[in-house]
């Protein structure tokens, strides 16, 4: 984690960043956050993760903390007093604010805003076409999976069974229908060439690499087809990848005991993966 943190409208040393006991994000989950890539020094799709990050926030009930100018500023001295000069993210939540508990929103308090800020590895080609394993698990997640809410038990235990399986994600499904993963969006390609992922309703986050692939999918001409898809699909399509934020567009070659393809990075995951490194402003391959 990066060296700085901001707390409530103040940067702090990341060791002395502390919200109150009373603060409704720990007690109550009653928060939003975003995740946004860094990318040589500069955060990738800032405006379209603050417009969820205010669908979100709409949705939960709870007022913007700042204005959406001086969110954008605080962001980028975030990047600028962790000194991340290459690959990175930054993390944003927005509690309700600190009040006695009780379930009813209280009558005053102010949204609490928290960032931190951390660099990550610089990008290497030949790990980001290294295929991945995924596991799937019934999804129990609640109904409102469109709202980025830190309440994430439920992906937290699903994402613990993978890595003690020793496999990189849990894919959710719900009856037979692959929604998406713990942490990232889920998508096929059938034979045929055909695109695939879950359209964005309330059993999924719409994220917004999800959103970059499938517009540079239409800019370069391929076909792609919003709606569910079944775990017999996934575990019989000619590829799989999953996509977000720090992941990018990561080619998945297991799921649970199935083989996808021939158990490397398939043709059209590869070009996907380099549309959109490019999209970021990553060095090609």
């Amino acid at each position: 984690m990066g060296t700085i943190a901001y707390v409530d409208g103040r940067y702090v040393p990341h060791g002395r960043a502390l919200v109150h006991v009373e603060d409704r994000g720990y007690q109550f989950a009653d928060a939003v956050y975003e995740v946004i890539g860094i990318h040589r020094g500069r955060p990738v799709d800032e405006a379209e993760h603050l417009e969820r990050l205010g669908r979100s926030l709409a949705a939960a009930r709870i007022d913007w903390p700042v204005a959406e100018k001086a969110l954008r500023i605080k962001i980028v001295e975030m990047i600028r007093r962790n000194r991340i000069t290459s690959r990175g993210m930054v993390y944003i939540q927005i509690s309700r604010g600190v009040a006695p508990r009780n379930h009813i929103f209280p009558p005053s308090c102010h949204p609490v805003l928290v960032m931190t800020a951390k660099a990550l590895p610089s990008f290497d080609w030949s790990a980001a076409c290294r295929g991945v394993a995924v596991i799937t698990t019934a999804d129990l997640r609640w109904r409102r999976c469109d709202i980025k809410s830190t309440s994430l038990i439920a992906n937290v235990l699903a994402r613990q069974d993978a890595h003690e399986a020793g496999a990189f994600e849990a894919w959710l499904v719900e009856g037979d229908v692959v929604t998406e993963g713990t942490a990232s969006n889920a998508w096929i390609v059938t034979h045929d060439g055909l695109l695939r992922t879950h359209n964005a309703d309330n059993a999924i986050l719409n994220g917004i690499t999800r959103r970059a692939v499938m517009h540079l999918a239409a800019e370069h001409g391929l076909s792609l087809r919003e709606g569910a898809f079944t775990l017999s699909e996934a575990k019989a399509a000619a590829e799989a990848f999953l996509t977000s934020t720090t992941s990018m567009v990561k080619p998945v070659v297991r799921i649970d005991d199935a083989v996808i393809g021939d158990g490397a990075i398939g043709p059209l995951s590869r070009r996907l993966l380099a549309y959109y490194v490019e999209h970021v402003g990553e060095p090609g391959h």
